[in-house]
């Protein structure tokens, strides 16, 4: 075989080789994780971890057990300050991450990469502008979200909202939020959406994250964490926490917030609480 029918033969197999990891290597692995069987410990861990799950129609359930199948096989999960990474871990923070997903594309997650765990709060280096000064230090944060694919968590945060179902706060859902915001580019509190939807949710949204604001500086003491009145960024990463975790207490407080979430997240969790009731 001459050389240059060699480097044809190989080019071609290159190319072939690209054409197939850029078009079709994705879909092949989904259809090879999903082709599995969810193993039963990993059933009994995510009812213990997502009290929500057993309160999901079966049809439902074998969607988010999909949805988890597909996160743990793509997304690289590593243990910060000698915390070790064991399935009960890994289930609690994909059954939270994924329920956002319960009726949306998982291809909304395909930027993640990795997430990195510490075994409580962590210090972090922080920038602010304060006029024309820049300030550095360090922050004590409960989880953190990146636009290049990393979400960091602190699993003492975690397990408060899975040994506490009344708890207001789950920093899973939180991050995981920022990441949806992330998905066209800028976390400003809207992820992207239909035009005509965007309109509506920016009026809405608006007029609600002003209220909290309000409610703040004249020192009354509103039922939503006051973290949501830190940017709108973090104005809608705290609303889907309310949203997933005191559904009926946003529906009551914000009912045009609660719709527009339910119409965002294709889901209504009123309805799981009405039918656990």
């Amino acid at each position: 075989m001459s050389p240059s029918l060699i480097f044809a033969v190989f080019a071609i197999a290159l190319v072939g080789g690209s054409l197939f990891y850029l078009f079709f290597y994705q879909s092949w692995r989904r259809q090879r994780a999903l082709r599995q069987p969810f193993p039963a410990p990993w059933k009994t861990l995510l009812e213990e971890q997502l009290p929500i799950y057993a309160r999901l129609p079966e049809s439902q359930q074998n969607r988010l057990e999909q949805l988890v199948q597909l996160f743990l096989d793509e997304k690289a999960f590593y243990g910060c300050d000698g915390f070790d990474i064991t399935d009960r871990v890994r289930l609690a923070i994909a059954g939270h991450a994924c329920l956002l997903l319960l009726n949306r594309s998982f291809s909304h997650y395909d930027d993640i990469r990795s997430i990195l765990i510490y075994p409580d709060v962590f210090r972090v280096q922080h920038a602010w502008e304060h006029g024309m000064i820049v300030n550095e230090g360090e922050e004590i944060r409960a989880g953190e979200a990146s636009s290049f694919g990393q979400v960091v968590l602190a699993w003492s945060e975690c397990e408060e909202p899975i040994n506490d179902t009344d708890c207001p706060h789950n920093v899973i859902l939180h991050e995981f939020a920022h990441q949806l915001d992330f998905l066209d580019g800028d976390a400003d509190g809207a992820p992207p959406m239909a035009a005509d939807q965007a309109e509506r949710w920016l009026d809405i949204m608006s007029a609600a994250y002003d209220d909290l604001q309000d409610a703040i500086e004249h020192h009354h003491n509103p039922w939503l964490d006051p973290y949501g009145a830190t940017e709108p960024a973090e104005f809608f990463a705290v609303l889907t926490e309310a949203f997933f975790q005191q559904p009926a207490e946003l529906h009551r407080a914000q009912p045009e917030v609660y719709d527009l979430l339910r119409d965002y997240y294709r889901l209504d969790p009123l309805a799981f609480t009405a039918r656990h009731l």
